[in-house]
């Protein structure tokens, strides 16, 4: 086992990857250890424990916390193994001065035998923030380890799960691989998703697979038996594919995103827009305006312009005006608001399978 004395005994780990930053604090409490065994972890949650909320009793629970952290570090291990006290968004805790300085203090005293790590699990598209943070400078300082951990892009997503199969002692064969990686959603596009928790999904189905097919080899059939899609909701997947008049994907998106909590009325506003963007590009389209000219024209990016005008070449003018006026209908029944202007029963239910109706009226067929 790697000398203790060799590996620092103060670490930050950061990143949208949530399974690979908890592998690599397994992986510093066992390299922290000695014969018998790794160090013991014990963590401490700040945002669990109600420390934003303000006031006096927010003011404890930062202190008592802190508190608990600094008696686990300052305590010498006797007998057995020391701790490796994980510190779990630890910005949180750091946002009011003295208690900033307290844990940064920390940072100069872990004890031999002990460990201390800060680990923050950022959302997408937070790296700046991230790298920019003042722990992570003083972790720098003190000489602790520094670590990011990405999610792995779509493309790399197929060779992690190649390489966590064998070491979880079983072959993928082909196929297999990109399949899983295609079920937990690496091959979405849009940036609006959150994919933290993407390889933790991967490792469980990965580790449900190894025990279907013990040290044996694995199949794309057995992926699509046994892994349930779960390919994460997104907005502007949605969006696109109701652009696209791909009534089938935009049916199933609409249910995931209203299934992971998305209202169907804000839903409905951001068709809304979608439909206003594809009648003004259509409109400029039929009068001569394409490409580099349509993006000064939308004042948008050249990408963004080329799909909206991909988008709406799909379309006639008059489906997308008959769209809009079916949408407005669905508006105003959402918030219960019949057709003749009297108030009707309301629900996010009926609203959701209003919606599913509109898709199926507007995206299908000619118009």
């Amino acid at each position: 086992m790697t000398s203790a004395a060799a590996v620092p005994s103060l670490a930050y780990f950061w990143g949208e990857d949530s399974w690979s930053i908890e592998r690599a604090v397994h992986e510093l409490a066992t390299r922290l250890g000695d014969e018998d065994g790794p160090l013991s972890v014990w963590r401490a949650a700040p945002e669990e424990e109600g420390i934003e909320e303000g006031g006096t009793s927010s003011t404890r629970r930062r202190e008592r916390l802190l508190g608990e952290i600094e008696q686990r570090l300052a305590t010498a291990p006797l007998f057995g193994g020391g701790t490796l006290v994980v510190v779990r968004q630890p910005e949180a805790l750091a946002r009011e001065g003295s208690a900033r300085r307290r844990l940064v203090a920390l940072m100069d005293s872990v004890p031999s035998g002990n460990g201390l790590v800060l680990t923050d699990l950022t959302a997408t598209g937070a790296r700046g923030a991230a790298a920019r943070s003042p722990l992570r400078d003083a972790v720098v300082a003190a000489g602790g380890a520094i670590q990011e951990f990405p999610v792995p892009a779509r493309e790399k997503m197929e060779a992690w799960a190649t390489g966590r199969a064998r070491e979880l002692g079983v072959t993928l064969g082909p196929g297999a691989a990109r399949t899983l990686a295609e079920r937990v959603g690496a091959f979405v596009r849009e940036t609006d998703v959150d994919r933290r928790r993407q390889t933790e999904l991967a490792d469980s189905e990965l580790r449900r697979l190894a025990l279907y097919r013990p040290e044996g080899v694995i199949s794309r059939q057995d992926v699509i038996e046994t892994v349930v899609e779960t390919v994460p909701g997104s907005t502007w997947a949605f969006l696109d594919a109701v652009g696209a008049r791909r009534a089938r994907d935009a049916a199933a998106l609409a249910e995931r995103l209203i299934a992971d909590g998305a209202p169907p009325p804000l839903l409905i506003s951001q068709l809304h827009r979608r439909l206003r963007e594809l009648i003004t590009v259509r409109e400029h389209v039929d009068e001569g305006t394409r490409g580099a000219a349509l993006a000064r024209q939308m004042k948008v990016q050249p990408f963004r312009a080329r799909k909206l005008e991909e988008q709406a070449a799909r379309w006639t003018i008059e489906g997308l005006v008959r769209a809009m006026s079916l949408l407005l209908g669905l508006d105003h029944a959402s918030k219960g608001i019949s057709s003749d202007g009297s108030t009707r029963q309301m629900s996010d239910s009926r609203t959701a399978l209003d919606l599913q109706r509109w898709i199926a009226e507007t995206t299908t067929g000619s118009g």
